[in-house]
């Protein structure tokens, strides 16, 4: 069976798709075979991010490793049994569609609550959460208190995870690997960033889940998009010489796939 990757948060700008995008590709770029739905049914930022990369390539003559994309398949609700949900069948047949011949299915959620991704959240083997280092973004997954360090309780992010995680035990799975990302880390030991450190392991304890770094603010991730390419096609597309900043983000890259600890997975990039 296909490892299900699952990209979420419900707070939007945490750089989902961004992080969605390069895991996707660099996984594609290993050798391994990726399917990718985004259920982010209105904006599809990583639908689209795939359309634009293959668009490019086909302009430039360029055969890359890129992800497969699908939409969701539409179904006709007068066929459904009473009480059952259509987006639950859009998505199990889609994933059923990408499964046999896919190592990875990674999914991309919407920055909201949406019935979509809370069943997504279930599917989750890896879970990814991408979060900006501040207090405003910790909310979503725990209360705080106003001294910066007291947790009060979980947010509602949190306890979906938590039913997802029951649904998965039910059903005789195994338990979602969670991983916090971290973007948009202070280059400096500012207060701030040292007490989001210290309240993210307090609450990594009590609810269960990793961290690892993820990606600091830098322009090449919005020129990219347009063309639909990533950190690792750069030398590919003809930069023969990358600058100091595209160096130090491929690293993050680097970082962040050696931390999911995605079963079969060596990174040699």
């Amino acid at each position: 069976m296909a490892h299900i990757i699952v990209v979420g948060n419900e707070k939007g700008g945490a750089g989902k798709s961004t992080v969605s995008m390069h895991v996707a590709t660099a996984l594609a770029r290993m050798g391994h075979s990726v399917g990718t739905l985004d259920l982010d049914l209105r904006q599809k930022t990583l639908g689209r991010y795939i359309e634009n990369r293959r668009r490019f390539l086909a302009k430039e003559g360029l055969n890359l490793p890129t992800p497969d994309y699908q939409d969701l398949p539409e179904i006709d609700p007068a066929t459904l049994a009473e009480g059952e949900n259509v987006f639950d069948h859009r998505l199990s047949m889609a994933v059923a569609g990408l499964e046999p011949d896919s190592d990875f299915i990674l999914i991309d959620c919407p920055g909201s609550h949406t019935r979509l991704s809370q069943v997504a959240h279930s599917l989750a083997d890896t879970l990814i959460t991408p979060l900006n280092d501040s207090f405003i973004d910790f909310d979503l997954l725990a209360h705080v208190a106003s001294d910066g360090e007291t947790i009060e309780g979980p947010s509602i992010y949190s306890s979906m995870v938590w039913n997802a995680r029951q649904l998965r035990a039910q059903a005789g799975l195994d338990p979602i690997d969670w991983v916090v990302v971290r973007n948009r880390l202070g280059a400096q030991n500012m207060v701030n960033k040292q007490k989001m450190e210290k309240a993210l392991t307090q609450l990594s304890r009590r609810i269960g889940f990793r961290t690892a770094p993820g990606f600091n603010e830098r322009v090449i991730f919005r020129e990219l998009f347009p063309r639909g390419l990533t950190l690792l096609d750069l030398r590919d597309v003809g930069v023969k010489t990358l600058n100091i900043s595209n160096v130090a983000a491929r690293q993050e890259l680097r970082d962040l796939m050696k931390a999911l600890h995605l079963p079969g997975v060596t990174v040699d990039f």
